[in-house]
């Protein structure tokens, strides 16, 4: 693994996943959420986004973690060797990011976007994790799936699977 496309739904244990892998692969990761967002949730122009997200793809050795726009998904499923796809049942990623919103009340977030507190957009992650799982998950399974020829895939769909993926993330 030497570019690795890690994407999911909100919740699903992906940045604890993405730790272990960048260490056994020696990968830099780079979260989506830090080059999409700025400070009180203000979304980067999308040039600027687009030119630090090419940036990273032309790197020859990451892991990038997170959606971003339908674009950048693409561009990075095409760019990558590896995709990770961690696919919980919903009520997985909601019970999950529940909780993760809830301590982020007493620890913060550190692996979230710089300035961004994560309490007052509660309502908007959980309206924006339904119609991911409802409206982009078919699209994204196509996308994954549609260049398998290429890809080596790596679909987690129980927090079992996760657990043992993250034990041992080669």
């Amino acid at each position: 693994m030497t570019r690795v496309m890690v994407i999911g739904n909100a919740g699903g244990g992906k940045s604890t996943m993405c730790a272990a892998i960048c260490r056994t692969n020696d990968l830099p990761y780079h979260a989506i959420d830090k080059i999409q967002w700025q400070p009180g949730w203000v979304l980067t122009p999308e040039i600027e986004f687009q030119s630090r997200h090419r940036r990273l793809l032309s790197s020859p050795r990451w892991l990038i973690d997170g959606y971003g726009s339908w674009a950048s998904v693409e561009e990075r499923l095409n760019a990558c060797d590896t995709v990770i796809f961690v696919d919980h049942p919903i009520y997985i990623h909601f019970w999950w990011a529940t909780k993760r919103q809830i301590k982020s009340l007493f620890v913060g977030r550190p692996d979230g976007p710089d300035g961004c507190p994560m309490w007052p957009v509660t309502i908007r992650l959980i309206r924006m994790m339904w119609w991911l799982h409802k409206k982009m998950r078919p699209k994204l399974i196509e996308a994954i799936y549609s260049r398998a020829d290429r890809l080596r895939i790596i679909h987690i769909k129980s927090p079992s699977e996760l657990q043992a993926f993250t034990a041992n993330p080669v």
